[in-house]
Formats: C-alpha cells, sequence, structure tokens
C-alpha cells in the first residue's frame, strides 16, 4: 500500500471513531433515555377565598341637564342678558329680539277689534228688531273672531322675540354680541342645570345581567383622590354591537367641587362569591385560543385548559379548570414539559 493510501484509510477511520456517541446502556442493550426535572419552581395552593367582584370603567361627568339655546325668531338683538358662568333662573329674559313692527301691528289689530266689536253690538240690536239680516250680524260676529285670532297670533310672535331660561341652571360661554342678527339655527349659549351631575360609563355585555337600578358606585375624578359615591339610574337597555358594552348612566350623590366634563374612573361592586378560586397572574399561560395553567399531579407537570374571571390585586379568578388543594405552577414554566418531574423550592 502506497503512502497517500495509508493517510487517507487513517483519516476515514478517525472520523468514524468521532461519529460514535457514548451513551450508558440500559438493561436490555438499548440506550438510556435521560431522566427529565426541573429544579427551583414555585408553586401555589389553590384554597376557596371570599371574592368582592369589582368591574374598574371609565366614565364621564355630565350636567343633569343642558340645553343649547337658540332663539325663535330671527332678527337683530336690542338687549342682551348673557352673565357667562353665572347662575339664572328659571323664566329669566336672555335676550330681546327687534319687535317694534310687531308692537305696531299690535296696536292697529287691537283698533280694528273694538271698531268690529262695537260693529258687531249695534247689528246685534238691529237684529232684534228686524233691522238687518241674521246673514249681516253673523258676517260682524266673524270679523270680530278674526281680528282676535290674529291679535293671538301677533302676541305668539312677540314671545319668540324673547329667550328666557328654561330652567335653573348655570349659562356657558355666550357666542353673540349685542346688535347681532340671529336666525333660530343661531346657538347663543348653553344651560345646564347646576343641581346635580350624571355619570356616564360602560361594563362589558357579560356583567349587564349583575346591575341593578339604585346600586352604589365609587368614583374618582382626574387630578383627585377622594372618592365620589353616585347610584345606578337606568342603563340603555341595549348592548353595543360595535363594543359589547352595556352604557350605564348614575346619578352623583353629592356634586360639590366636580365639573360637568370631567373624566371619571368608577369602581362598581356586582357581588360577592365566597368560594372563589384564584391564583397568582403569572401563572397563567396565554395561547392562541385559550389559557392553560400548570399542576403538580403526582410530582409531574400537567397542562390544563382553564377559563378566568375577575382580576385584582396581582391574582386572578380560574372558573373553570382546576379545583380546590391544586398546586399550580407560578415560577419556571419555560422550562416544564408534559409529564417532567417538579421539585418545588417554595410553595404557598
Amino acid at each position: 500500500m502506497s503512502n497517500n493510501s495509508y493517510l487517507l484509510f487513517s483519516v476515514v477511520v478517525l472520523l468514524f471513531s468521532c461519529g460514535k456517541s457514548e451513551q450508558p446502556a440500559a438493561p436490555g442493550g438499548a440506550p438510556a433515555k435521560a431522566a427529565l426535572s426541573v429544579n427551583a419552581i414555585e408553586g401555589f395552593v389553590i384554597k376557596p377565598t371570599s371574592l368582592t367582584e369589582k368591574v374598574t370603567a371609565s366614565g364621564n361627568l355630565v350636567p343633569a341637564e343642558e340645553t343649547e339655546l337658540h332663539p325663535e325668531a330671527s332678527g337683530r338683538v336690542v338687549n342682551l342678558n348673557l352673565p357667562e358662568g353665572k347662575a339664572v333662573r328659571k323664566g329669566d329674559l336672555l335676550l330681546k329680539i327687534y319687535d317694534e313692527d310687531l308692537k305696531t301691528q299690535l296696536r292697529k289689530l287691537e283698533t280694528q277689534l273694538k271698531q268690529a266689536e262695537i260693529t258687531e253690538q249695534r247689528l246685534g240690536e238691529l237684529l232684534k228688531v228686524k233691522g238687518v239680516s241674521q246673514q249681516e250680524y253673523d258676517l260682524a260676529v266673524l270679523q270680530t273672531q278674526t281680528f282676535r285670532a290674529d291679535i293671538e297670533l301677533l302676541r305668539v310672535n312677540l314671545a319668540k322675540t324673547e329667550l328666557r331660561a328654561p330652567y335653573d341652571g348655570v349659562l356657558g360661554l355666550r357666542r353673540i354680541s349685542p346688535g347681532a342678527y340671529v336666525t333660530p339655527a343661531t346657538a347663543i349659549t348653553t344651560l345646564r342645570s347646576a343641581s346635580a351631575l350624571k355619570l356616564d360609563f360602560s361594563v362589558p355585555e357579560k356583567y349587564s345581567q349583575q346591575l341593578r337600578i339604585g346600586q352604589s358606585l365609587e368614583f374618582t375624578v382626574e387630578g383627585g383622590n377622594t372618592p365620589h359615591r353616585a347610584t345606578v339610574q337606568a342603563t340603555e337597555q341595549r348592548i353595543n354591537e360595535g363594543t359589547r358594552d352595556l352604557q350605564v348612566r348614575a346619578t352623583v350623590n353629592d356634586s360639590r367641587g366636580l365639573l360637568p366634563g370631567a373624566f371619571a374612573e368608577v369602581s362598581l361592586a356586582l357581588g360577592n362569591k365566597p368560594q372563589a378560586l384564584m391564583i397568582p397572574n403569572q401563572a397563567i399561560i396565554p395561547q392562541a385560543r385559550d389559557k392553560k395553567v400548570i399542576l403538580s399531579k403526582g410530582g409531574k407537570a400537567k397542562f390544563v385548559t382553564v377559563k378566568t374571571g375577575v382580576r385584582q390585586a396581582g391574582l386572578i379568578e380560574i372558573t373553570e379548570g382546576v379545583q380546590p388543594g391544586d398546586t399550580v405552577c407560578t415560577t419556571g414554566m419555560l422550562f416544564l414539559r408534559p409529564d417532567a418531574q417538579i421539585n418545588f423550592s417554595k410553595i404557598d
């Protein structure tokens, strides 16, 4: 054999020897499978606990009554009484439109009415002695009634030249100046009720059956830590198809120091569960379609699909999939595989 052939044969033998794996043989000659065990895993024993189910939602404070004021007639403003940000009483005159032309027409009609009433009276006396026909008297009566109707219509039009407060409230910012020409489409200002505020918010559809009219709730506003209380007044009675939420309206018990339009963080207690099963949030393994936890069954890892409920202070309610007394893994879940041996370093 030549030197080159001998060198090639040595290299092949060396490579073949390096490719062999050295594993301890199992009884019967088969290779042994390495035992899978994960240490330093922490667990949590599931125990029934009392749970007050609370829903947190975002809401807005709205006035009990809010009206954008518009005049009923067109014309030039001759009197403007809109104290911005001030309280007004029901019936207070806020705006007056020029009405001298209407007043002149009213005086003319009142004069014509007086003459028509005199004519009606005279023809009535003549009718008694057959001095005029019944038809002539009836025409005089009709003329008198027509003048009276025209006067009533004119007085209605005169009333439309005045804008009065429809209820007690606080005025917003005025949007016109004295002398402006206004129409029924012109927004003058906004009137808001100062007596009470309402709170509008939404809750998920699954809680709609747990709401009760008259139920109490708490809320806080931006920039304030003092909780305020309100009472559920009504619901929309219809689930929003886009958000799957139910619109709720509550009446604020004490609105002092609160402004309409403020953002509110709402906390609503929906009931108490004395036997709720709670586990730490970190024990949940989110999946594409469901959620899982890892339980210790006989010292081995078992992956279980669960359904969750209320979240509260680092804990989450499990409504289906576990039982009281089960031990759930809370750390090291990334290193666990089904049926892996679990050695807990800590159990709460």
